[in-house]
């Protein structure tokens, strides 16, 4: 800005104007980005459910899903997310996560659940 007004003093007024409009761009940027610095999924599991909570721009949703019938289901593409489905609810989890991070994750979701389902556990 220092430089633009510099310019606007020297009689390039039109530096300024295209200064103030790239700050308002940059301003709008940082905005869209602190909306969504925090965006996260946070997934546990508890006694005889699965604790989906889904966090999107300060609005926090949650889910339980029962273990006794859960299905994961994993979409094979790039973007594929991780679709958990009990008792007719469905969510969609997996989206901050690499592809191998993905696989990871249903392989040790589905020992936890088998493990538990066994008699005993």
């Amino acid at each position: 800005m220092a430089v633009a007004i510099a310019f606007t003093l020297r009689g390039a007024w039109f530096v300024l104007l295209f200064a103030v409009l790239e700050m308002s761009a940059v301003a709008v940027a940082f905005l869209i980005y602190a909306r969504h610095a925090t965006d996260r999924e946070h997934i546990a599991m508890l006694d005889d459910y699965l604790l989906v909570e889904l966090i999107q721009a300060q609005e926090i949703r949650q889910f339980k899903l029962d273990l006794r019938s859960i299905r994961i289901a994993v979409q094979e593409t790039s973007k594929g997310f991780i679709g958990l489905e009990a008792l007719g609810t469905r969510v969609e989890v997996g989206q901050f996560l690499t592809e191998w991070k993905r696989r990871e994750f249903v392989r040790e979701l589905k020992q936890e659940i088998q493990r538990r389902s066994l008699p005993g556990a």
